[in-house]
């Protein structure tokens, strides 16, 4: 398995990692991390292509709104619903939107999309990007490194033998932490959707009446 890997990894490995990062990225580079403390990948080439893939996505999605973002507002629901809530993040933090884009989850892509279609300085978004996705890689790589580093500490030096077992339990704290992201969203919308049926249901009998 650990040949077959690392063949694969070898030739594809860091493009792949990069259009992670481009379109997302946070498990995709704690995995990268991960490998790389096993030796598949250097930690630096992980940091270099992580911070690559995140500056030139969110450089990409920043001037897709500026240049098309009132047909994305035409033609995407799913932004249109997270306009408001952006809009509302923009005029609380300010310059640290675009510093936080990268780590608000959900608002990854969103974010510098609506900022494109604002007034925001493209130079000053520049800056703050390079700063943002810095940070952003070396934080996630770290992430994964040191979650070789302490399963070292558990099963010993022969991580090799243990490899897919390691692999797949942080693929499972990746997904659990994604589960439980999800269900603090669902349990926090739930005031919300039981008012909205209570309306519902208040519209439904006037109508009746």
């Amino acid at each position: 398995m650990q040949a077959i890997l690392r063949e694969y990894l070898t030739i594809h490995g860091y493009w792949v990692l990069f259009l992670w990062t481009f379109l997302e990225g946070e498990a995709g580079l704690i995995l990268a991390g991960f490998l790389a403390f096993q030796g598949y990948f250097t930690v630096p080439g992980v940091m270099l292509t992580a911070f690559a893939g995140a500056f030139c996505g969110d450089q990409f999605y920043f001037y897709l709104g500026r240049l098309k973002g009132k047909y994305l507002l035409a033609h995407s629901h799913y932004l249109v619903r997270k306009l408001r809530k952006g809009l509302k993040l923009i005029e609380k933090y300010g310059n640290f939107v675009a510093f936080v884009s990268r780590f608000t989850y959900g608002f990854r892509i969103v974010l510098p999309i609506i900022l494109g279609m604002t007034p925001f300085s493209g130079g000053r978004f520049v800056v703050l990007n390079v700063v943002s996705a810095f940070v952003w890689a070396i934080a996630f790589t770290l992430a994964g490194f040191f979650f070789g580093k302490s399963a070292e500490l558990f099963v010993g030096g022969d991580l090799k033998r243990y490899e897919h077992y390691l692999l797949a339990t942080l693929a499972g704290i990746i997904f659990l932490v994604w589960v439980a992201h999800f269900l603090h969203i669902w349990i926090r919308k739930q005031p919300a959707r039981r008012r909205l049926q209570r309306m519902k249901a208040a519209s439904l009998q006037r109508g009746r009446a």
